[in-house]
């Protein structure tokens, strides 16, 4: 079944058209990464996925409900989190304070705080412990946690491995099966392409604001993705008879 179909979705910001026509679907428990390099429209899609950014143009719907102009509180209600890039802690309170913080509408499902602490078990020894005094690869977990107590049906991760060392980006990934596996569906935006890759049933690519591929991650080759990511055309013929 499909859970989210994004249709002709276009985003401004100011003249700027940051993401462009863009049409997209999300099948129950599946992982879509969105990829593509710095400046490709990717938070900006998954901000108006999450009600923060109103699109100028198309539809959003989850689970066949209309939430295009849904606003974002109400999303949450729906089953939409946004884990936002930058983690965005509180970083004056508690790993476990953070995480209520994602529970307080009370979103019945299967994520609780000891389904949480089960998925990432260091944070129970230290869930009195200041936000501000973890690790970036710490605050991106407790951010996940948080997301998940709202039980999403529709998780959104922007830029999951952004300024973390690549064993902690594998550490997090490794988690993504344990969160598929409980009925939440992810979708995340990704720089490092070779991990989304690796992690994501299908890929889909957005070069200045507009999908220029998407597939299977064994479907597609690299020099595809790698002319995708990039903008790369075909090769010029060579000129004869220049000097």
């Amino acid at each position: 079944m499909t859970l989210l179909s994004v249709r002709d979705l276009t985003v401004h910001h100011g003249q700027l058209r940051a993401v462009d026509g863009v049409s997209l679907s999300v099948d129950e428990g599946e992982v879509l990464a969105i990829i593509g390099a710095n400046g490709a429209g990717k938070s900006t899609l998954l901000r108006a996925l999450a009600g923060l950014n109103a699109p100028s143009s198309g539809t959003v719907e989850l689970a066949g409900r209309d939430i295009t102009r849904m606003p974002a509180h109400r999303r949450v209600v729906a089953g939409v989190a946004l884990v936002p890039e930058g983690r965005r802690l509180f970083r004056s309170l508690t790993v476990e304070e953070n995480l209520l913080a994602g529970a307080y509408r009370g979103r019945p499902g299967p994520w609780t705080m000891a389904a949480v602490l089960e998925l990432f078990p260091w944070m129970a020894e230290r869930r009195g412990q200041n936000a501000g005094q973890l690790s970036g690869g710490e605050q991106q977990a407790v951010a996940i946690g948080r997301a998940l107590l709202s039980n999403p049906d529709l998780l959104l991760i922007d830029e999951l491995s952004l300024g973390l060392a690549p064993v902690v980006v594998r550490r997090i990934y490794e988690v993504l099966p344990g969160i598929v596996g409980a009925g939440t569906t992810a979708l995340i935006v990704e720089q490092d392409v070779s991990q989304a890759m690796r992690v994501a049933d299908r890929v889909h690519c957005l070069l200045e604001g507009r999908s220029v591929l998407q597939g299977r991650p064994a479907e597609l080759t690299g020099e595809q993705v790698e002319h995708a990511y990039f903008g790369i055309g075909a090769a010029e013929p060579a000129q004869e008879g220049r000097h």
